[in-house]
């Protein structure tokens, strides 16, 4: 969407710059975290929270390529997870503004921007910092359930964001959405972007299950290999399968991704343009390259690709190779990102974890 495409503008909608970066308390919740190894375990050695400096999650997740790319990487997949879906249409503070018909372009850009930087305290923070990063997210994910997932498809049943297997599937479409993306885009010098060996893939789906029982994932459904991981996907199938009626409110029957497009287009100013401009740098653009590393069942399933299409794909995302090389070889794209999506304290954690590995490797 460009200025042309408004329709209205008001000064209630004005954009400023220093809205649309933030402060700290934009991502902070609970305190200031700390960094993994700035504390010690009763035994007296490093906590090093939920992976550590010899972790292959920590490996995969410092490059510069998961930090760049890691909104798209985690959002595609659970987008395509339809009790994510129905959390967000129907509890969401996004839900909330798409019922009062004052979202903006920025709201949209404020809901991915804040997930990283909640995120990075469980992933690079210690234990301690871990521990209190999920017990608020736990209690604010308590009340988001409802009794339809999909109008379309009533037997799906209903969905809890804090039950166990919802919970279960938001941990690891992150964790599988940033690997499958880091194998795909991440650069090592002029070496270009491949599969991590079999044995380290299945090493990171091991450590992940740390990440998954911390947010309370049922302990018999963990995966602990590449080939459970894939298993279990083969199981709740259903639950990945893209309809047109995902989007439809159950109470209303209006759809969803539709009234967010007009209320865009309707609280518009031109200063939101800021805010539609860095979506699509950092997560319209490249969606559709994030979605090409996913395995052929995710994008039949979830994005709804025939042959033609993932074909069609697979060849742009080898075509946008060089541009991805670039983005993450380009220090100030790397802290665009980080201050744009992570947050401040996010980059203080990448930093500190970064330093740790250093030191190991």
């Amino acid at each position: 969407m460009s200025e042309q495409d408004a329709v209205s503008s008001s000064e209630d909608f004005v954009l400023t710059e220093e809205k649309m970066m933030g402060n700290p308390s934009r991502w902070r919740r609970l305190g200031v975290p700390v960094a993994a190894g700035q504390r010690n375990h009763e035994d007296g050695t490093p906590d090093y929270g939920l992976f550590g400096p010899s972790s292959v999650v920590w490996k995969v997740l410092l490059h510069p390529a998961t930090v760049i790319y890691q909104t798209p990487a985690q959002f595609s997949m659970q987008l395509m997870y339809k009790p994510v879906v129905a959390g967000v249409r129907d509890a969401d503070p996004l839900a909330t503004q798409v019922r009062a018909g004052t979202l903006t372009a920025f709201d949209s850009f404020n809901r991915f921007q804040r997930n990283s930087g909640l995120h990075a305290p469980m992933w690079f923070g210690d234990t301690r910092t871990a521990e209190t990063m999920w017990a608020h997210l736990h209690a604010l994910h308590d009340h988001v359930k409802g009794g339809i997932i999909d109008v379309g498809q009533p037997e799906l049943g209903e969905y809890h964001a804090d039950g166990p297997r919802d919970v279960m599937w938001a941990a690891l479409t992150e964790m599988m959405g940033m690997l499958w993306t880091y194998e795909h885009f991440a650069w090592h010098g002029d070496s270009p972007p491949q599969r991590l060996p079999d044995h380290e893939r299945d090493q990171y789906v091991a450590e992940s299950a740390a990440y998954l029982r911390l947010v309370g994932a049922p302990e018999e459904e963990i995966p602990q290999t590449i080939a459970e991981v894939d298993a279990l996907f083969e199981k709740y199938q259903e639950l990945f399968k893209k309809t047109d009626t995902m989007y439809i409110m159950p109470e209303s029957g209006k759809d969803f991704a539709v009234l967010t497009q007009e209320q865009i287009k309707k609280n518009w100013h031109p200063t939101q343009q800021m805010a539609v401009d860095v979506l699509d740098e950092f997560f319209n653009k490249p969606t559709n390259l994030v979605i090409a590393s996913y395995p052929t069942y995710l994008q039949i399933w979830g994005a709804g690709w025939d042959e033609a299409k993932r074909a069609e794909e697979a060849e742009n995302l080898k075509a946008a190779l060089p541009e991805i090389r670039a983005r993450q070889e380009s220090p100030d794209v790397e802290r665009r990102a980080i201050d744009l999506f992570w947050g401040p304290d996010a980059r203080e954690l990448i930093a500190s974890a970064r330093a740790l590995m250093k030191g190991v490797h």
